[in-house]
């Protein structure tokens, strides 16, 4: 995969299948209220992204992150976590205690933004790839992962038993600070799995821009 060869044709395809998915995520869900809290950050990002395409294209390797993030998120959306499916089926068959599927959910509130923040930096800051690029990610991760569940805690105090899918805790007292672990797993596991891809895609930008 080469950023230069191929221009707009992979984000445009990405930018398709989500297309696609949040039409089907946005048909008959099972709790709308839900289904608008879950899918908001997709209506920020995805418009974001399409008005600074021209001015500053990220690889395709992100491209492809934040269409897989925005799915999750969608379909965690449409079920609500707590009752997606196929998570059902693995929660019988391997008789866990709940849905796992908000895990998933969390795992990628690291894995994907790990990389947003990488390339961020590495392209708009005088900041290179090393011990202090890396503590600086997870602790930006993590604070994302904290932020976020803060949000929930407001959405749920201003809103009560109306945000309880949202939440998802699923009787877990733990589940807030699981979750959080979830993010640094997956914030961690994305920058061993794919720095050095993430550098072929970088390259294809000759002279990164300094802030």
């Amino acid at each position: 995969m080469n950023q230069t060869r191929s221009q707009w044709h992979y984000p445009a395809g990405y930018l398709i299948v989500v297309s696609i998915i949040f039409i089907w995520s946005a048909i008959a869900p099972y709790d709308r209220f839900t289904w608008y809290l879950e899918s908001f950050p997709v209506m920020i990002v995805i418009p974001l992204l399409i008005l600074t395409y021209q001015k500053f294209r990220l690889t395709n390797l992100l491209y492809a992150l934040i269409a897989i993030h925005c799915v999750i998120l969608l379909i965690g959306g449409h079920y609500t976590y707590a009752k997606v499916p196929f998570f059902d089926l693995l929660r019988e068959y391997w008789q866990f205690s709940r849905n796992n599927y908000d895990r998933i959910g969390h795992l990628a509130q690291g894995f994907v933004p790990a990389i947003a923040i990488r390339e961020l930096l590495l392209r708009t800051s005088p900041l290179q790839a090393g011990k202090w690029l890396v503590a600086i990610i997870v602790f930006s991760c993590l604070g994302i992962s904290a932020t976020y569940e803060i949000l929930e805690w407001g959405v749920a105090a201003f809103t009560g038993e109306a945000a309880d899918s949202f939440l998802g805790t699923q009787g877990d007292p733990w589940d807030t600070q699981k979750d959080m672990f979830c993010a640094f797993i997956g914030t961690v596991a994305s920058l061993l799995m794919l720095s050095k891809w993430h550098d072929k895609f970088l390259s294809a930008f000759a002279k990164p821009p300094v802030a």
